[in-house]
């Protein structure tokens, strides 16, 4: 028997069913954008952690910082016995923030603990229960953050009721038939049939959704929810836990619009392969909180908060952000190619920077979401070497999350694997 399947054998028998896996391949060591299996074998990593690893798995910089932490030492909990990693990522993370004015920030472990902390600053902050967000957006699986979560399966099958005063609107996708005019009708309608503005805390969006598929929120409709945050004295929450650190080629995905959010939520690539997530945001408003009200036993553990210093530092000093930005137009010009054989049944190909992804349809027609075709890419992805996410509303589409410090040779690889993967499956 291989090791992987002796591992999966003993999964099977000792974890709980509900813990999905993308694929039956066990990891045992990995570098920048490869990484190898318990039988040995080789695989080009286009998920990246689910985003998480940006900066590749175990970039050089972010491991001699945590080695560097580790012979200091591990944890005290920044509530009991502060330390200085903490501040400086602080201070790091509030210049880094496309945020005028001061600026503070709040760390915690997962990204569903930063919207969670998001939302408790804002409703602080307002005095007020309310929180609308948008169809396809993910934002974690506590209770709360499946509450936001506009999406049902796997995320929300079996598990409501849901906390009260959450409710969603359509995410703008031109391409699925809902313009920004129709997403606004939608608030619209909110506001009359179900809560009054001065009664919402907080609009919380993805600038580029994740789960979601990478659906990219137009710049009109982004100013027009500023407006009227503005108008209504509403919180405008920007979720970045995926988009973030240098992903789109820019280190937030605001920064591609003239638009201010007023909170930050933050994780997975900022740890670079560490559990680290956080808040940043209007000073004002991060200040709304009582002394104790923020804070967990490990958030802003000293040894993450060292390796998202070295993320900060790998981020300006290897140009990641241009870098992110010619790998996205790697990508999409390889798909672009792909797309122009129409027994291949590539629909949209969208995405901003290195986070692009695209749809796969029934051949032959216009936009008929083909959800096994994605599923049975990915299984023959693995099979030739190549791991790859599928993700969307309506699980057809394909993104991409290669660690953008990928080398030329190692993404070509995984592009031309791709490709064979594709052909085979539409054969």
């Amino acid at each position: 028997m291989s090791q992987n399947a002796d591992l999966q054998r003993r999964r099977e028998a000792a974890v709980a069913r509900g813990v999905g896996h993308a694929t039956q391949r066990y990891a045992v060591r990995a570098l920048n954008a490869e990484i190898w299996d318990a039988d040995g074998r080789r695989y080009i990593d286009f998920a990246g952690g689910i985003g998480v690893l940006n900066t590749g798995h175990r970039h050089p910089g972010v491991m001699a910082a945590i080695r560097r932490q580790l012979e200091g030492f591990i944890h005290s909990c920044f509530q009991v016995m502060p330390y200085e990693p903490y501040i400086a990522l602080a201070e790091k993370l509030n210049a880094a923030a496309p945020i005028a004015g001061p600026v503070k920030s709040l760390f915690v472990t997962t990204g569903a603990e930063a919207v969670e902390n998001a939302v408790k600053i804002a409703r602080a902050h307002t005095r007020r229960p309310g929180v609308i967000a948008f169809s396809g957006g993910f934002h974690g699986r506590t209770m709360l953050g499946m509450a936001l979560t506009g999406k049902v399966a796997p995320y929300k099958l079996g598990f409501g009721p849901f906390p009260a005063d959450i409710y969603h609107a359509r995410f703008p996708h031109d391409y699925h038939g809902v313009s920004v005019t129709d997403a606004l009708a939608d608030i619209a309608q909110l506001f009359k049939y179900d809560i009054e503005p001065a009664r919402v805390a907080a609009i919380l969006i993805e600038p580029v959704q994740g789960e979601g598929g990478f659906t990219v929120a137009p710049v009109e409709f982004l100013h027009a929810l500023r407006h009227l945050c503005d108008e209504h004295g509403i919180v405008l929450i920007a979720d970045e836990v995926q988009s973030g650190f240098a992903r789109t080629g820019k280190m937030f995905a605001m920064e591609h619009y003239d638009v201010q959010a007023d909170l930050i939520t933050v994780a997975k690539s900022i740890g670079g392969g560490l559990p680290l997530a956080g808040v940043v945001g209007r000073a004002d408003i991060m200040d709304a909180p009582a002394v104790g009200g923020l804070g967990g036993t490990y958030g802003g553990n000293p040894v993450a908060c060292a390796a998202a210093l070295a993320v900060f530092e790998a981020i300006e000093k290897e140009g990641l952000l241009a870098r992110s930005a010619a790998i996205g137009e790697r990508i999409r010009s390889s798909v672009g190619a792909l797309q122009s054989d129409p027994t291949l049944g590539i629909g949209e190909i969208r995405g901003l920077g290195g986070m692009t992804a695209f749809e796969l349809i029934v051949p032959g027609t216009s936009n008929s979401p083909d959800a096994e075709a994605a599923k049975a890419l990915t299984a023959r992805a693995a099979d030739l070497g190549l791991i790859l996410l599928s993700c969307g509303v309506y699980a057809n589409t394909i993104r991409v999350l290669v660690p953008i410090t990928v080398e030329d040779a190692i993404l070509d690889e995984g592009l031309t694997l791709l490709a064979q993967a594709l052909r085979e499956i539409r054969r």
